[in-house]
């Protein structure tokens, strides 16, 4: 929870953090293999819907998204759900994302259309768990266990960014080779540019943003189904660094190279 103390736009009362702490600790899932192909909404915060028949209908606490639904967030709207094998993934604000879009293969996870997921994948046993996340620019291959990813906007300019383990980056619509991201590295993938360069994240500054944002989210969420009356404010939107950056100041990076 250091990240979130340390935070330079984020200032989280002591108390707060550490009754965070021990809630995350009483939160953690097994898996539900009684869900079958489905995910269940853990907790949420704001407007969070699904589409049924081209109408948007709200979901609520312990809901199932079933394969090929979309799932769409309203401005202040945030949800977690897991699946059967205890595996979950954060969708943020202005999100449209997929479930399950093609319905014969369960390891297509999910399609980010529009916004920010974040996915933590369980690897029962220590064995592999090969899902995988696409977008309209991109496809990333699960190896490790916490990862981001953001389709900034509506040229599919898609951001994914390692935290923990390891993920494989393909461009969906240009051949190159694949990027294999550590933990603290990132790419951005633009739709109609060969796939640039990964990035290291140094100072780690793209990574704490990231689990400050989601901290916050999740302890509104926690606040808002127990009936709290004080809420956290919420983390901006992180912009990585560039490549030469040395301040602590994070600002976007410089156009990708040419080659692969």
């Amino acid at each position: 929870m250091s990240n979130v103390l340390h935070h330079p736009r984020l200032r989280l009362p002591v108390a707060i953090v550490l009754s965070f702490t021990g809630l995350i600790a009483s939160a953690q899932v097994l898996p539900s293999p009684e869900l079958g192909g489905a995910a269940r909404l853990l907790s949420y915060t704001g407007q969070i819907s699904v589409m049924r028949d081209k109408a948007a209908w709200a979901l609520n606490l312990g809901d199932l998204v079933q394969p090929e639904q979309v799932i769409v967030t309203g401005p202040e709207g945030y949800g977690i759900f897991q699946i059967s094998d205890g595996s979950k993934f954060e969708v943020f604000p202005k999100s449209q994302v997929v479930f399950r879009a093609n319905r014969g293969d369960w390891k297509d996870l999910i399609e980010v259309w529009l916004g920010k997921v974040r996915v933590q994948i369980e690897h029962a046993g220590g064995l592999p768990n090969r899902n995988k996340v696409r977008t309209p620019s991109a496809v990333i291959s699960v190896r490790g266990t916490i990862f981001d990813v953001e389709v900034e906007d509506e040229d599919a300019t898609t951001l994914v960014l390692a935290e923990e383990g390891q993920v494989e980056v393909r461009h969906l619509l240009r051949i190159s080779e694949p990027r294999l991201l550590n933990p603290g590295e990132w790419v951005r993938i633009y739709k109609n540019e060969p796939l640039a360069r990964k990035v290291i994240d140094k100072g780690a500054l793209l990574q704490r943003a990231a689990r400050a944002a989601s901290d916050v989210f999740y302890q509104v969420a926690l606040n808002a189904a127990h009936g709290g009356g004080s809420t956290v404010g919420r983390a901006p939107a992180p912009t990585p660094p560039g490549p030469g950056d040395k301040d602590t100041t994070p600002r976007p990076p410089p156009p990708p190279p040419s080659g692969p």
